[in-house]
């Protein structure tokens, strides 16, 4: 089993202070956009799903990031993300440097860093496989929808919804389509489908929760280093390459070293 237990970030104490980033990429291109910025509070839980389109740089993201979050919550103390190239550009720095926004990146390869938002990313992906049936350019219409149902969705480490969290009541009812409604063909219509959808959608979420009710550490093992230990580094081939030069990746060794262990960066993380 892999070595080192799951180590959770600290709780905030305020709403919209601590965020974490993430991009949703490869998706169809919809509406004129083809990825998702998704930004999630990582104490109310409470999330936006902001749809950009490639090339996006950093100034467009950060564009895009105070048009959509800063409005609203004002800039954050810290943002845990990837190692993406956007959050590691100097734009992207300098500019939460000079708010006093603390950048907070996940180890190299290790996206359990970020775990949350990689969460709420497959509940997106969830959201927006049920929403098309069938028809993957029509993701971006389904987009504002996905938020409101996931923001309004009984959350089982909070036991409540992100809703009620950040404004203090429980969300508006939803009210179902009931014939006869309206007069208006084209409104009925849309009407019954979004029904529709969100009862499917309603169903895929309940067994999508009952497959993620595990825990990491029953499929991992304690284990920890101290300084001046001898350790081997395991590389993933094809992609980590600044170590070694493999001539045959496939048949290249797994393991390299052993390297000294210089510092304890985290519990399960170190400096060699």
């Amino acid at each position: 089993m892999p070595a080192g237990f799951l180590q959770p970030l600290p709780v905030p104490s305020r709403i919209w202070e601590d965020i974490s980033l993430d991009f949703v990429e490869g998706l169809p291109r919809s509406q004129g956009v083809d990825t998702v910025l998704v930004v999630v509070d990582r104490l109310s839980k409470y999330a936006h799903f902001i749809g950009l389109t490639h090339p996006f740089t950093a100034p467009s993201v950060a564009t895009a990031f105070i048009n959509q979050i800063v409005r609203l919550h004002g800039f954050p103390s810290t943002i845990v993300s990837d190692r993406d190239r956007i959050f590691l550009s100097l734009f992207w720095k300098e500019l939460f440097r000079a708010q006093g926004t603390a950048l907070l990146r996940s180890t190299a390869y290790h996206p359990q860093t970020d775990g949350q938002t990689e969460v709420v990313n497959k509940t997106l992906e969830g959201y927006l496989r049920c929403f098309i049936q069938g028809k993957p350019r029509t993701w971006a219409r389904w987009l504002p929808w996905a938020e409101f149902w996931y923001n309004t969705s009984f959350h089982s480490s909070t036991k409540f919804t992100p809703f009620e969290i950040v404004y203090g009541r429980p969300p508006p009812i939803l009210v179902r389509f009931s014939e006869p409604g309206t007069t208006v063909a084209t409104l009925e219509e849309q009407l019954v489908e979004r029904d529709a959808v969100l009862d499917d959608l309603k169903a895929h979420l309940v067994q999508s929760q009952q497959r993620m009710r595990s825990y990491e550490d029953s499929h991992r093992r304690m284990l920890e280093f101290q300084w001046g230990d001898k350790v081997f580094v395991k590389l993933q081939p094809y992609r980590q390459t600044s170590l070694a030069t493999r001539t045959n990746a496939k048949l290249a060794p797994r393991f390299y070293g052993p390297f000294t262990v210089l510092d304890k960066v985290g519990k399960v993380a170190y400096r060699l």
